[in-house]
């Protein structure tokens, strides 16, 4: 039923299957595959307690010390495992196996649990790297192979202790955090919630509607007239309204939504929906921006899937992220390391449908 729901958005928004062939998964296995074992540059963000704290990133964190920073190295583990159970007999999928079962051994992840249980390193990657190595712990729980089980039997120490992070923090949190940067609940507590339901944790997946519903069900009026921010890589409106379509039935969602994000088109046209502009690739922070386009885009897709079937909001939903998932793409290259560390995660994410 999930592709099936995929292959009608996409249709709908004139994409077709070629959008993620083979070739394109090569290009995006690629560039996963250059940096995930790529230790420098590299940036490393803990408080330190003393001399033994200044250590190589390969020693502190010996799954996930490449593609820059940590949050990075996992969903770049996280998107091989996406391509090989796609394209299971794709040229890039022997060496893909070979980089998740060199970095994905019991040694090193329980290293990874002992890094994070260090002194100061209560609010490390919270909540944006824990809710990737959650997403990397649902693909993995999800592909019926032997050797992704073997991953993900290992991987489970660090699975539970990033998820117990979350549980313990959202009931201490006050207010939703509202920024279009790491640091924002929307969007990882959709990728978390993700996960309770493939893990079957009913506990974390309560707790996490519950807190959606306090957090974001009485919202109102959000302003896309003051998106993007100029460092941006997620919506803060629309990251709040794909959590939302997760958390309610789709009268209530539809509902909802016309409260929430009442200026969405009802006649087809973008709006204010249009690609972001990037002037310096080189830049990390300007980067962010082609990153924004593809979570835009991924974002209003699943906006659409929640609404119910004939909703006229549908068609312009589905044009505008046509359009930025078309700018997003296209600056998926790989040219400056800046971008090419990260940018393969996000378009797989919206190319699989994986958010579906």
């Amino acid at each position: 039923m999930k592709f099936e729901l995929l292959g009608c958005l996409l249709m709908a928004s004139g994409l077709g299957p070629a959008e993620f062939d083979q070739e394109a998964a090569a290009r995006f296995a690629a560039l996963a595959l250059e940096c995930v074992h790529q230790e420098y540059p590299n940036k490393v963000a803990h408080v330190l307690q003393s001399d033994e704290d200044v250590l190589p990133p390969r020693e502190l964190t010996p799954a996930f010390y490449g593609c820059f920073d940590w949050h990075s190295a996992v969903h770049g583990h996280w998107l091989l495992a996406r391509l090989i159970r796609t394209f299971p007999e794709a040229d890039f999928a022997g060496p893909a196996r070979a980089a998740l079962a060199r970095s994905l051994t019991p040694a090193n992840l329980e290293a990874e649990v002992a890094y994070l249980r260090g002194e100061g390193r209560e609010t490390f990657e919270r909540p944006y790297g824990l809710a990737w190595l959650l997403q990397l712990a649902a693909e993995l729980r999800e592909w019926k192979d032997p050797e992704a089980q073997e991953w993900s039997r290992a991987l489970s120490v660090l699975e539970q202790e990033a998820a117990g992070r979350l549980f313990d923090w959202l009931p201490k949190l006050s207010y939703p955090i509202r920024t279009g940067e790491h640091s924002q609940t929307a969007f990882a507590m959709g990728l978390a919630l993700d996960w309770a339901r493939v893990a079957e944790d009913r506990e974390m997946e309560e707790l996490l509607l519950a807190r959606s519903r306090d957090y974001y069900l009485e919202d109102r009026g959000c302003n896309l007239a003051f998106e993007p921010g100029g460092q941006d890589f997620l919506s803060p409106c629309l990251a709040e309204a794909d959590l939302m379509r997760r958390v309610l039935n789709r009268v209530e969602f539809a509902a909802w939504l016309g409260r929430f994000l009442p200026e969405l088109s009802l006649d087809g046209s973008t709006g204010r929906l249009e690609p972001a502009v990037v002037t310096d690739r080189s830049d990390g922070k300007l980067a962010h921006l082609d990153g924004l386009n593809l979570s835009r885009a991924w974002m209003l897709e699943g906006i659409a899937a929640g609404l119910p079937d004939g909703d006229p909001r549908i068609g312009g939903l589905l044009a505008s992220a046509n359009e930025l998932k078309r700018a997003g793409l296209e600056a998926v290259t790989g040219e400056h390391y800046a971008g090419g560390h990260w940018l393969g995660s996000f378009a797989v994410y919206l190319v699989s449908g994986r958010g579906l």
